[in-house]
């Protein structure tokens, strides 16, 4: 059984988890009651999926990041290794203070969008999500999450406004002629 209450002008929510354990949970101030039953309707639904665990219990993602790289450290080359490990050390300091439960889409989104801005290029960028969506794929195999959110992020494209190498200019036929007759010796004609 699973109620709403309210003690000392806060609500609480009242329910068991998975184990049978009896939790109580005490919303902030000023919480609604509407916003209190929609909470335990939540919190139900995780413990129903088997996902619920309480905040003070959450890892932080940097704390599933490294787990993830100490589980993929026997299964990778040591080069692919590395490339994983400098990616948690390097691109996702921004996350690492979260808990991983507080690292939804629109998080991944923002995080794409700094990351562009900072001139991060696509194909980096691109195999740093990659990494990303490993460990949160990890964190969901490991019921710290429900789903994946980088799988749901909008995935950086190409703007099109950037140019790719050299342009080059092709020769009308006046100005091949020009050259031919501007070389001085039969070698550079035919070159």
């Amino acid at each position: 059984m699973a109620c709403v209450t309210k003690r000392r002008g806060r609500y609480v929510l009242d329910f068991y988890v998975q184990t049978g354990e009896r939790q109580r949970v005490t919303l902030k101030k000023g919480t609604t009651k509407k916003r209190a039953n929609l909470e335990l309707m939540a919190t139900l639904d995780a413990v129903e999926a088997g996902v619920y665990m309480p905040a003070r219990r959450m890892p932080l993602f940097s704390e599933v990041a490294e787990d993830w790289l100490k589980h993929k450290k026997a299964n990778l080359r040591i080069t692919s290794w590395e490339v994983c490990e400098g990616h948690t050390k390097n691109h996702y300091t921004d996350l690492d203070n979260l808990k991983i439960g507080q690292v939804t889409t629109a998080t991944v989104e923002k995080w794409i969008r700094e990351r562009q801005e900072e001139g991060m290029s696509l194909g980096t960028l691109r195999k740093v999500l990659v990494t990303l969506g490993q460990i949160m794929a990890y964190a969901v195999r490991h019921r710290y999450v429900r789903h994946n959110p980088v799988r749901d992020a909008e995935r950086p494209r190409e703007t099109g406004n950037e140019v790719k190498g050299e342009v080059f200019r092709i020769l009308s036929p006046a100005e091949i002629r020009a050259l031919l007759n501007a070389a001085d010796s039969e070698k550079y004609k035919t070159l």
